[in-house]
């Protein structure tokens, strides 16, 4: 298992939008992949829906931990958090 913590940029947090291009970007690996809002211990949820990701509530400044376990764990975790540390080109 790979996981890696990151700080949430944007400033309407993970809306619609940027939830539905983490979980389009999450299901392209095999891995089983899984966020949560640490800031709020929140649960863990899958990565791959974006329902599961907006259940999240996550905001500006929140900080998420994503978890990865399987052949491409960490490409996936390094792909989801770059995209988080982006901004998702908001």
């Amino acid at each position: 298992m790979y996981s890696k913590n990151v700080m949430v940029v944007n400033p309407t947090g993970l809306h619609a939008r940027p939830a539905a291009t983490l979980a389009t970007e999450a299901a392209k690996f095999a891995s089983k992949i899984e966020v949560r809002n640490a800031s709020k211990d929140g649960d863990f949820k899958d990565a791959k829906s974006m329902i599961a990701i907006i259940t999240l509530g996550i905001t500006q400044n929140d900080e998420v931990e994503l978890r990865a376990e399987g052949d491409d764990e960490v490409a996936a975790v390094d792909a989801l958090v770059a995209l988080i540390e982006g901004g998702f080109g908001e």
